[in-house]
């Protein structure tokens, strides 16, 4: 058998090599692959919120806060519980709580100062009663009579849904409150009005209603950020529903008509919403249709001649 020639040795050598050094850098890719990295969550947030991260809570400060997971291996699907807790007023606590998927060497940004409607906020309003005269107010802005419903979101200890069947003729009085102690509140003082047998109340999250389509009058007490959240909802209850809110508006939502009111020198606010039909039919535009001819526009027939020939 002949030899091969010198130079025909040496490509031969060369060509083995460059696809052993393929293979072995193809091997270290897969390796590479293989290893567990780590992956970065960025958090945009309300500036002075605590933040915790699977309950731990953070040191970092600021609106922008950045963390760094353990290794990670590649496969698995993992996530982190964020949570961002701030008081915005001194009444109002809100939590707001996300899931953040992650995969090992990637960076994932959230910007959780914009609340999800798929993961919605925990908000606990601190229990300020509404004044008597703005009761009366609200009832009245709300034109609340003796074929309505009046559904009382945050009702506290029940004044509204009782002032609406006992003093206004109302149909029905429902109330609806996280606090259990509100609701028993709310029961007792219905009892007390004799009331008991048109009215309800519910211990219950505002955002977990299924019937408020049932609705014709809709009041709140809330405070801006849940009214905000609840605007989808109140948006979709049936045309010529009335929502009434003591001082807070909803979202940017502009209200049909606002009542300043004055009791015992302070200003209280009254607003009002009316549901709109959306089905209402539109007017429809005649577009300019071809002017037919008429007789007066037929081309006058020549006069005749005496002249021409027959």
């Amino acid at each position: 058998m002949r030899s091969l020639a010198p130079w025909c040795r040496g490509t031969f050598v060369l060509a083995f090599l460059f696809v052993a050094g393929a293979n072995l850098a193809g091997q270290e890719g897969k390796d590479e692959a293989k290893k567990a990295k780590s992956a970065t969550i960025i958090v945009k947030c309300i500036i002075d919120a605590e933040l915790r991260i699977d309950g731990e809570k953070s040191t970092q400060t600021g609106s922008t806060r950045k963390f760094v997971t353990p290794d990670l291996k590649p496969g698995p699907k993992y996530y982190y519980t964020v949570s961002a807790f701030w008081e915005p007023n001194n009444y109002t606590k809100i939590t707001r709580k996300w899931k953040v998927y992650v995969k090992p060497g990637e960076t994932v940004t959230v910007d959780m100062t914009k609340p999800d409607p798929k993961q919605p906020d925990d908000i606990l309003v601190r229990y300020v009663p509404t004044p008597d005269k703005v009761v009366e107010a609200m009832l009245k802005k709300g034109k609340v009579g003796k074929d309505d419903v009046v559904y009382d979101l945050g009702c506290g200890d029940g004044r509204i849904p009782v002032a609406a069947v006992a003093k206004f003729g109302a149909k029905r009085g429902v109330g609806i409150d996280i606090d259990p102690e509100r609701i028993k509140e709310s029961k007792d003082n219905a009892k007390a009005a004799k009331v008991e047998d048109k009215t309800e109340f519910r211990q219950q999250d505002v955002f977990k209603v299924t019937d408020l389509g049932k609705a014709t009058v809709v009041t709140l007490y809330m405070g801006y950020d849940l009214n905000t959240q609840l605007e989808p909802t109140l948006r979709k209850l049936k045309p010529g529903t009335r929502i009434v809110s003591h001082r807070f508006l909803i979202g940017k939502w502009k209200p049909d008509h606002t009542e300043k009111l004055d009791v015992n020198g302070e200003e209280f606010l009254v607003h009002l919403w009316t549901i709109k039909d959306k089905d209402e039919p539109k007017k429809e535009v005649k577009k300019d249709e071809p002017k037919k001819e008429t007789k007066k526009d037929e081309p006058k027939k020549k006069a005749a001649n005496p002249d021409d020939d027959e």
